[in-house]
């Protein structure tokens, strides 16, 4: 199309949108191929806050205001009319067209419960067609509002849920009558080729929403009467919002997620595992489903593993504590040991530390229960109890394959650890963990076991104990305001209590209202120099050893975390919830 092209229809809005932008949009972006775009039928403002480079709240504020539109930059749908916006606004039209409704305003005098109007919030004012569409399906006067494109489209994943347009659209392929079906016998097998596709799409978005909000696990848990869909984000449980009606397709929603997972799906007695291969966006995410038979139904668990690339930098150690992990992996042999509670980050680490040692010049070997991060050029093992594969016997063949550097996945028995403790002496490096509160009772963990004292003072380098805290959203942290007694109950340091931020409760976009995004370790590592290892040998106690500890060196984890807070990273919620004053 030539650039002489004239579209009446096109400049008038072309100019309406410059004054909106406070420039000309002619001398910014590609205004014929913007002219396809409307003559195609596409959303010029789509298009506009793609291509160019405009502040979506004050261009929408200034077009709304010349186009005598009320503006809402928040959109918030009345929570008491919800359930009515729902019915005179189905899903399938709201989501489709991308216009939620608000709120609702009823005639005057008795008698009167048909509503007389309807608020609705959309972001393209263009959009005529659409908005006739709309008009119809909901059979009464509307009022427009006009509000930013994502905190509209996140209004209406809240009203809906997620997968809401695909629910409506699968319930009308159905032809049962919903209440004489009892979906706690039926066989999860999906028949309907209509509903196979909807249900396939529903799985996705559920699948693809938790990897767009950072979700770490999915779980999928049957309720007397409801389906409940709940995202792990940054080490919390967050209850999805999905279609009020999802119960009713239980069965398919599960069964289609056992079929990804390569699970009998006509097994609902017994807890299943299986594994399911995703791409999405050009990244390989493995994914572990588990499946757990309750009185109301079969509970899937997915633990979504993305392919990371573990590089000892993204620790976030702090460099004198980095420079002797470095000092460590510098040793031929000896053990360390991680310890902390499930999903503390022990293996995130450990594979850190291998990806350091990882080279042509050393055989990296791993055994693992269950092997959830793939390691380029190392062999790794599986473990299978079922068949006698266990830690010890995988630990007492791999040291018969000339390893340099052995990973454990844990040390759960004596058997294990005096294997672990004879591979050290014999030569080779050991990483391992070990399930304690603290580095320093990795020692009395060890012994406990029954390994001797003095093999645990020979063979061990470092015990590392390490915890997750939630990092702050920089968006919307606030500076804290805390009594100077609760400062000193918890062994914060009152000379830098004025440098304290705190996470802001309604939270934002950018963190999904919890005043937190991401997380960060904290660390405190109990290095076994020469002194520690006669304590350990003569038997003493831990409080000996932690004394011995901090004359070396020892940072206790509350510490190290109260420098993550004087920085600002995190917390003193995080860290006090996360450690122990010792």
């Amino acid at each position: 199309m030539g650039t002489s092209t004239s579209t009446p229809g096109f400049d008038r809005i072309l100019a309406l949108l410059s004054e909106a932008a406070e420039c000309e949009l002619a001398g910014v972006v590609d205004v014929e191929t913007m002219r396809e775009q409307f003559l195609a039928g596409g959303s010029l403002i789509d298009w506009l806050l793609d291509h160019a480079d405009v502040s979506e709240r004050q261009f929408g504020s200034r077009l709304a205001e010349k186009l005598h539109l009320e503006w809402e930059e928040d959109p918030l749908v009345d929570e008491v009319a919800s359930e009515l916006l729902r019915g005179l606004c189905p899903p399938l039209i709201a989501i489709k067209h991308r216009v939620l409704p608000l709120r609702l305003e009823f005639g005057e005098g008795e008698g009167q419960t048909a509503p007389a109007r309807i608020w609705l919030a959309h972001y393209d004012p263009f959009s005529t067609v659409e908005r006739q569409v709309v008009r119809r399906a909901v059979g009464c006067p509307v009022e427009w509002v006009l509000s930013p494109k994502r905190r509209l489209l996140a209004g209406l994943q809240k009203l809906y849920g997620v997968g809401g347009e695909i629910f409506e659209d699968l319930l009308a392929t159905r032809d049962w009558d919903a209440e004489d079906f009892s979906f706690k016998e039926t066989v999860n097998v999906i028949d309907d080729e209509d509903e196979e596709a909807s249900v396939v799409k529903f799985v996705n978005q559920i699948l693809s929403e938790a990897l767009k909000q950072r979700a770490t696990d999915i779980h999928i848990e049957p309720l007397r009467n409801d389906l409940r869909v709940r995202y792990r984000v940054d080490g919390l449980l967050r209850k999805v919002s999905v279609p009020s009606d999802i119960v009713t397709l239980q069965s398919s929603v599960i069964a289609r997620l056992k079929l990804m997972a390569g699970l009998d799906i006509a097994e609902k007695r017994k807890p299943q595992d299986g594994r399911i291969a995703l791409q999405v966006g050009g990244e390989a995410i493995d994914t572990r489903v588990a499946t757990i038979p309750g009185i109301e139904g079969e509970n899937i668990s997915l633990r979504l593993l993305g392919q990371e690339q573990f590089n000892i930098d993204r620790l976030g150690m702090y460099p004198e504590m980095r420079q002797e992990i470095d000092e460590i992996l510098a040793r031929p042999n000896g053990i360390v040991l991680v310890t902390g509670p499930t999903g503390c980050g022990k293996s995130t680490s450990l594979f850190c530390f291998l990806s350091a040692l990882n080279s042509l010049d050393r055989k990296i070997v791993t055994i693992e229960d269950p092997v959830e991060n793939r390691l380029e050029g190392a062999l790794q093992i599986a473990v299978k109890p079922e068949i006698g594969l266990t830690f010890a016997s995988s630990l007492r063949s791999v040291l018969r394959g000339d390893p340099n550097v052995i990973m454990v996945g844990e040390i759960r028995d004596l058997e294990t650890a005096e294997i672990a403790v004879q591979a050290s002496l014999t030569g080779h490096l050991v990483f391992s963990t070990l399930h304690t509160n603290d580095s320093i009772g990795g020692v009395t963990r060890l012994i406990d076991m029954g390994v001797e004292p003095f093999l645990v003072a020979a063979s061990v380098r470092a015990f590392i104990a390490q915890r997750l805290v939630r990092r702050l959203c920089r968006e919307c942290c606030l500076p804290g305001d805390y009594a100077p007694e609760f400062l000193k109950s918890v062994g914060f340091p009152l000379e830098q209590a004025g440098s304290i931020l705190q996470a802001n409760p309604r939270g934002c976009d950018s963190c999904g209202h919890t005043g937190y995004r991401g997380r960060s370790a904290v660390y405190e590592m109990f290095r076994l120099t020469s002194k520690v290892q006669e304590l350990i040998s003569a038997g003493a106690s831990k409080q000996d050893l932690q004394r011995q500890g901090v004359l070396d060196g020892f940072i206790r984890m509350r510490d190290y975390g109260w420098r993550k807070v004087i920085e600002g990273h995190t917390t003193i919620e995080e860290v006090v919830s996360s450690t122990e004053l010792g």
